[in-house]
């Protein structure tokens, strides 16, 4: 009996050792991967990943728009209506916004929370690594890999990723492919109006339109003008 019990001990602490290990290699590969982003264009995301294995799944028809152009090649105007759009403070922060995590926790207290607490740091790691799933777990490695991001990338790179990775529809993937599919223009041209109407889709990419987003892209644009842009 005692043998037994010696024997469940060690195999649960094999078990416990090898989780843990394994834990440490993923996280490991995935600040590589942000280091070698400095340089290196992503082929895919989880993002990407996970909406073709759900239209396989499905068996729905899946087109993938995804064109990587550099930040010069997106309109400052497009720039700035994303980061008043999702991410305000996004030159103040280190990665966290407190403030708006605050805001957002005290809207979900009160059942009308408007918008998230994630700043295009933490959205960019969530898209690279693990897609549009919610989880503890998720939430706790995507805490310690955005520091790595901020870190490693800056500000200027981060807002290139980011732009060119985010979803904006079924199977369009990044500003340029979304200027393009949506006006049949390259994102360097886009103006104000349908900067702040591509902004406005982010939250719900695949529920929402462009050309529905009038009320909203017109906040966007009062942000955007509050901020001196």
């Amino acid at each position: 009996m005692a043998n037994r019990h010696t024997r469940r001990r060690g195999l649960l602490r094999s078990l416990i050792r090898w989780i843990v290990l394994s834990a440490i290699l993923l996280w490991s590969l995935a600040a590589l991967i942000l280091v070698v982003a400095r340089w290196i264009d992503p082929p895919t995301t989880a993002v990407h990943i996970q909406r073709r294995v759900q239209a396989w799944i499905r068996g729905t028809q899946y087109r993938e728009r995804y064109q990587f152009v550099p930040l010069s090649q997106i309109s400052p105007d497009f720039q700035h209506a994303v980061i008043a759009a999702e991410d305000a403070r996004f030159y103040q922060h280190h990665g966290f916004d407190w403030h708006a995590i605050e805001i957002a926790a005290e809207g979900d207290m009160q059942g009308g929370r408007i918008r998230g607490g994630s700043t295009i740091t933490q959205q960019l790691v969530k898209n690279l690594f693990f897609g549009t799933g919610r989880s503890f777990l998720r939430k706790g490695a995507e805490f310690t890999l955005v520091p790595v991001a901020e870190l490693v990338l800056g500000k200027r790179r981060i807002l290139e990723l980011y732009l060119n990775v985010v979803e904006w529809g079924p199977g369009i993937y990044g500003a340029e492919s979304a200027s393009r599919t949506y006006y049949k223009s390259p994102a360097r041209t886009l103006g104000r109006q349908q900067a702040a109407q591509l902004a406005a889709i982010l939250p719900a990419p695949l529920k929402r339109r462009p050309e529905r987003m009038n009320q909203y892209s017109i906040i966007i644009q009062e942000r955007m003008r509050q901020m001196g842009w």
